[in-house]
C-alpha cells in the first residue's frame, strides 16, 4: 500500500502505530479505536505524532484532550451510532454515539478541536450503495441540529468482496453514492472526505492450504481451523470459495458437502460449511481455502501449539474479484511483487 503512495493509515492500537511508524516514518496516522488508554493517547500524540483521534462519548473526549495536554492541533472525530441492516456483519453494538446525544458531543469536541469530523460504519460486507447514503444523510441531519462546522466527514469502512452466494453491487456504485451526498452536506467547503477500507482493498489477496488429516463421518479434520486462519469460517460461518488438490494424482469421486474441523482440542474448533469436494478426498490432500486477505493471519493465535504457517507469493489471480475485468499482466521479474497474492502453507 505504501508503495502505491498511501500516506495515511488508520491505526486501532499502540501496536499498530509503532508497526507503521517503524516502517514508514512519514505516514500519517489516525487513531480511530474510539477507546483508548490515557498511556496509549498520550504515547501516540508525543511520540509518535499522532494528531487524529476518535470517540464517541464525553468521557473519551476528556481523556484525550487531557492526554494530550489540551494540545490545540487536533482533529478528533466524532463516531456516530448508524443502522447496519444492509451489511453482513454488524458492527453497531459497540461504538457509536446516539443521534440523540450527537449533537451536545459534536459541540463539546468543537471546542477542543483545530478539525472536527464525523464518522461511522455501515457494517462489514455492506450489500447495498444506499447504506450509505441513510449514515450520511442522518449525519447531515446531526450537524445541523449541532450548528457547528465539520472539516472532516469518514464514510468508515463496509465494502464488499465478493464470496460464495455472495454478488455485491459494483463498488462504483458505493463510490458515486457517497460522491453525490457529501456534495450536499452542510460542512465546510474545503472538507475532506475519509474512508477507512479494508475487507476490500485485501480480501482477494491470500489463501490458505490446508492439509486434511483425516476423513471419518462425513467430516475432514485438517490442519487448521477457528485458532488459526479460519476464525471467520468458524464463528461467523462465512462462505469461503474451497478448492481440493492432490499432490499425486487426480480426484474422480462426485462432489459432496463436508463439515471441516480443525486441529486444536477444542470442540468449538469447527466449521459446519458443508464444504463441496471431492467425495474420494484422503489423508494428504489439500484444500485451499480463499478470499482469506482480510481477515484470515491477522486472527491467527498458537493455541494448542498448532499455527505455523509457511507464506509463499504466487502470481495467479483471485478466483473472484471486485475490480472488474482482471488483465492478465506480463510475468513479473523474479523476486517482484507486482501482480502477487499470498499462499499461506499450514504445516
Amino acid at each position: 500500500m505504501y508503495a502505491t503512495g498511501l500516506r495515511w493509515f488508520d491505526v486501532a492500537s499502540e501496536e499498530e502505530i509503532k508497526l507503521v511508524a517503524s516502517r514508514y516514518p512519514d505516514a500519517k496516522m489516525a487513531f480511530m479505536h474510539p477507546v483508548k488508554s490515557r498511556k496509549a493517547i498520550e504515547r501516540a500524540y508525543f511520540e509518535h505524532g499522532v494528531r487524529v483521534f476518535s470517540l464517541d462519548c464525553e468521557a473519551e473526549l476528556e481523556k484525550i484532550v487531557a492526554a494530550t495536554q489540551r494540545a490545540d492541533d487536533l482533529t478528533l472525530v466524532v463516531r456516530l451510532a448508524v443502522n447496519n441492516a444492509d451489511a453482513m456483519y454488524a458492527l453497531s453494538n459497540k461504538f457509536g454515539v446516539s443521534e440523540e446525544n450527537a449533537p451536545a458531543l459534536l459541540r463539546k469536541a468543537r471546542g477542543f478541536a483545530d478539525n472536527l469530523g464525523v464518522s461511522f460504519h455501515v457494517g462489514s460486507q455492506c450489500m447495498n450503495p444506499s447504506a450509505y447514503r441513510d449514515a450520511m444523510e442522518l449525519a447531515s441531519k446531526i450537524i445541523r441540529e449541532a450548528g457547528v462546522i465539520l472539516d472532516v466527514v469518514d464514510v468508515g469502512g463496509g465494502f464488499p468482496s465478493a464470496y460464495p452466494g455472495m454478488t455485491p453491487p459494483d463498488l462504483e456504485l458505493y463510490v458515486k453514492v457517497i460522491r453525490q451526498v457529501f456534495e450536499e452536506m452542510p460542512v465546510a467547503m474545503n472538507a475532506q472526505l475519509w474512508c477507512e477500507p479494508g475487507r476490500a482493498l485485501v480480501a482477494e489477496s491470500s489463501s490458505i492450504l490446508a492439509r486434511v488429516e483425516l476423513v471419518k463421518d462425513g467430516a475432514l479434520h485438517i490442519n487448521d481451523g477457528s485458532y488459526g486462519n479460519l476464525f471467520d469460517a468458524a464463528h461467523c460461518k462465512w462462505p469461503f470459495p474451497v478448492k481440493a488438490h492432490r499432490p499425486d494424482g487426480e480426484f474422480e469421486g462426485e462432489l459432496q458437502g463436508f463439515k471441516l474441523y480443525g486441529p486444536t482440542c477444542d470442540s468449538l474448533d469447527a466449521m459446519e460449511g458443508p464444504f463441496v469436494l471431492p467425495a474420494d478426498i484422503r489423508e494428504g490432500d489439500y484444500i485451499e481455502i480463499g478470499m482469506l486477505g482480510a481477515y484470515g493471519v491477522a486472527m491467527q493465535t498458537r493455541f494448542n501449539g498448532f499455527g505455523e504457517t509457511e507464506t509463499i507469493g504466487v502470481r495467479d489471480l483471485p478466483w473472484t474479484s471486485m475490480y472488474g475485468p482482471l488483465v492478465v499482466e506480463k510475468p513479473a521479474r523474479r523476486g517482484s511483487r507486482k501482480a502477487q497474492r499470498r499462499l499461506k502453507v499450514v504445516r
